[in-house]
């Protein structure tokens, strides 16, 4: 039994491929978005602020597919480093010791991904009062998630004060 469930958390790998390739299909879609948008842009050769406020709201969509993409390449390499071998080689910020780490690199980029569909929204935005209500959720749960992730970090030195004791 001990074997099994010591070479069981090679299955993660199921997940990380998983992610990984749902991180690069978001990339790639994302990328020949862009191409198109572009070329799109280009080819109308129309030029109006009316026009111009449609190339933010699409570049701003076209953003959050990216940051969409980045969360999968994050949970992607999060899990491997935890779960199978935690010497690959990732930038400093990417570095992922601790569940609690993992979790605190999603949350942050959660949080951004919120505020971009936020702007895209606030770039469609046609004086409706609904924006207010749906800020004031986007607001209440990035105050959520910072209270969380700050409970969790104000725990662990008391912890270790008490030890120290």
């Amino acid at each position: 039994m001990k074997f099994i469930l010591s070479n069981g958390r090679y299955m993660v790998i199921i997940g990380v491929i998983g992610a990984f390739i749902a991180a690069v299909s978001l990339f790639i879609y994302g990328g020949v978005l862009t191409v198109q948008q572009i070329i799109d842009t280009i080819q109308t050769g129309y030029v109006s602020s009316k026009g111009s406020k449609a190339l933010m709201l699409s570049f701003v969509e076209i953003a959050d597919i990216f940051l969409i993409g980045t969360v999968m390449y994050i949970i992607s390499t999060g899990l491997y480093e935890l779960f199978i071998d935690d010497n690959i080689e990732v930038p400093d910020w990417l570095e992922i010791h601790t569940l609690d780490d993992l979790k605190q690199k999603l949350i942050g980029v959660v949080i951004v991904v919120m505020s971009v569909v936020f702007l895209g929204h606030v770039i469609k935005w046609h004086g409706e009062t609904e924006i207010v209500y749906y800020g004031a959720a986007i607001a209440f749960v990035v105050v959520a998630l910072t209270y969380f992730t700050g409970q969790k970090k104000k725990t662990v030195p008391e912890k270790k004060a008490d030890a120290d004791s």
